[in-house]
């Protein structure tokens, strides 16, 4: 689909956005962005402009049309934020095939082309190039190149795969109509028990840094945003690892954050690599820093999202950034949905009410309110003179820079044919494939008898892969009693929990293995060596499983068609751990939460 074009008297092709006949300046495609941004907002009211600090979440139907409703108990539908709401940042949650998709892109520009200024839609999505399944972290690829999770691009130690990675992901984004990656997660993963790891580089904040200024260069361009970029917001500044008892801030018993390790900059570290590279926006962290000092000042105790001290006095004054900054979602309202329910995020400030919490935010230096629906709340605040449109105007100068950078208001249109040609294509799924491959960790193995690679034609059960694809991996499917060799999938231990939304999806608590488990395990090695394939999304206590293993293979996010392929294939498992494996329980609560690898005796140490 194409932009409709008027002609200027001076030959320039321009989008007549408020269909008034002329060439104002917002639509000189030739005008500087600070001009453009500046002529534009003399003509918005003040409505408008809260329409903009509000990042709402929609869901698109398999039809790709406009009847999607908001995940939440408004179900408002997307066509009432654009025409009525004036949001135009929208972060949508599952997707259809990719020609649907691309379909309700063009259809939301084209309703947000015919408002009075045609201020273009930037649509936003989490992570969604793996294989875990989380809607209130990161989705599953379906349609599109499935690769590791990010703590298997840390396994690989491979810049260049990160930004491999990344290229194709914004090639992916944009043929959809996505311009906006609320990732990379830059995040330190050093509390064992924290449920977001799998989201993370690894333990190695040096190699966080280098990773997330390789993902931003991959996404967002190395010459900066253009029309052919993905806008990243890195998070959870300044650092979401430390939660305390591995608790994850999504939760009430997850506020907080502890630095008894003193090992803040360490967690900062990598923002600070990735703000000196530059990135379009950052989301502050959900946590509420316990104990924390900075300079000799004492941080007040309330989450980062509403911490003055941390936004402005760190990020603004001392780091220099510029960008936007969104907080993360539902830190004013509760969250409802299908009868389960979570309080809004608002840690340290829940006495407040919506409208005390939103000004808190904005004057803390938030830019905008991630997962909310009610820009009126900024209206209110400036018309009650609580808030000045001068401070709302800062805001939006930021928001309105990146949609124009990203070339939305010159042509925000995708071509449908092309999505479906792009996303998913066989030359990025095999680079996928690779990364899957190459990240899998031999944890364990024999050094007189290895039982990796798998000799060619072995005889293989397996109680979790199919005999179509042990057979394309050039095995012989066997029984139980058949069987040379025995590979079984399984997943790092986690406490099942359901009392609050989006709490099933979060694998926290205990990282041992039940002891069905390990029994399983030993019934299994009787018949023959068994080979252990872990998904290794958080550093599960794998000493239980040694005896009856006669090889461990960590994956981070992997096809059976990869891991049989890592099996196979002398030297294809290339990856080592991007965390220490704790030996016990007991060494994993005395350790600090914001110290790298501080157990006393690991199983296995990080880089093996």
């Amino acid at each position: 689909m194409t932009p409709k074009l008027s002609r200027h008297h001076d030959g320039t092709l321009y989008r007549d956005l408020n269909d008034n006949g002329v060439m104002d300046a917002y639509e000189n495609p030739n005008l500087p962005v600070a001009e453009r941004v500046a002529d534009l907002m003399g003509r918005m009211s003040l409505a408008e402009k809260a329409g903009l600090m509000i990042h709402s979440i929609v869901s698109v139907n398999a039809a790709g049309d406009l009847d999607s409703p908001l995940m939440s108990a408004g179900r408002v539908p997307a066509d009432e934020f654009v025409l009525n709401r004036h949001v135009t940042h929208l972060n949508v949650h599952r997707i259809p095939d990719p020609r649907s998709m691309a379909r309700w892109s063009n259809q939301i520009q084209e309703l947000a082309e015919s408002t009075p200024l045609g201020i273009p839609v930037t649509i936003s999505t989490d992570p969604r190039h793996s294989f875990t399944e989380n809607w209130g972290a990161s989705f599953s690829a379906e349609h599109l190149s499935a690769w590791p999770e990010p703590i298997g691009l840390g396994a690989l130690s491979d810049e260049d795969t990160v930004r491999e990675f990344a290229d194709i992901a914004r090639q992916e984004y944009t043929a959809l109509g996505i311009r906006s990656a609320l990732h990379p997660t830059l995040d330190v993963a050093t509390e064992p028990r924290w449920a977001r790891q799998y989201s993370t580089f690894g333990q190695s904040a040096e190699q966080v840094a280098r990773f997330g200024v390789a993902y931003v260069d991959g996404f967002e361009g190395v010459d900066g945003l253009s029309s052919s970029s993905v806008a990243c917001m890195a998070k959870h500044f300044p650092g979401g690892g430390p939660q305390r008892d591995g608790e994850d801030p999504h939760f009430p018993y997850g506020r907080e954050q502890d630095y008894v390790g003193d090992m803040f900059e360490y967690h900062l570290a990598p923002f600070r690599r990735v703000l000196a590279r530059g990135v379009s926006a950052i989301m502050p962290s959900y946590g509420i820093p316990i104990g924390l000092s900075l300079d000799g000042e004492r941080i007040e105790e309330v989450a980062f999202g509403f911490n003055r001290q941390i936004l402005t006095g760190l990020l603004r004054e001392q780091l220099g950034f510029e960008g936007v900054i969104c907080s993360d979602w539902s830190l004013i309202t509760e969250s409802r949905f299908g009868g389960a329910h979570l309080p809004a995020r608002a840690w340290g400030v829940e006495h407040l009410g919506e409208l005390d919490r939103v000004q808190r935010a904005i004057e803390a230096g938030c830019d905008q309110f991630g997962g909310e629906d009610t820009p009126s709340w900024i209206v209110e605040l400036v018309e009650s003179g609580r808030l000045s449109e001068e401070r709302v105007d800062e805001s939006v100068r930021r928001l309105l820079a990146v949609k124009f950078e990203l070339g939305l208001f010159d042509d925000p249109y995708v071509d449908e044919d092309a999505a479906v040609e792009i996303v998913g294509s066989s030359q990025f799924r095999a680079a996928g494939h690779r990364a899957q491959v190459h990240s899998a960790t031999v944890v364990v193995d024999s050094d007189d008898r290895p039982s990796i690679p798998v000799a060619s034609g072995s005889r293989v059960y397996s109680p979790e892969i199919p005999d179509a694809e042990i057979s394309a991996a050039g095995f012989a499917p066997a029984t139980l009693d058949e069987a040379d060799v025995i590979v079984t999938r399984i997943s790092a231990p986690f406490d099942p929990r359901d009392h609050y939304l989006l709490e099933p999806a979060f694998h926290a608590g205990s990282l041992e293995f039940a002891d069905a488990d390990v029994e399983r395990l030993r019934t299994l090695s009787q018949h023959a060596p068994v080979i252990v394939v872990i998904h290794l999304e958080r550093p599960a206590l794998l000493a239980p499983l040694l005896p009856h293993s006669a090889a461990i293979l960590a994956v981070y996010g992997s096809s059976d068609a990869a891991v049989l392929e890592a099996l196979a294939t002398e030297g294809a498992a290339r990856g080592s751990l991007p965390f220490d494996v704790p030996r016990s329980l007991d060494e994993i609560v005395a350790a600090r939460s914001d110290v790298p690898g501080d157990t006393t005796s690991p199983l296995f140490r990080a880089g093996v």
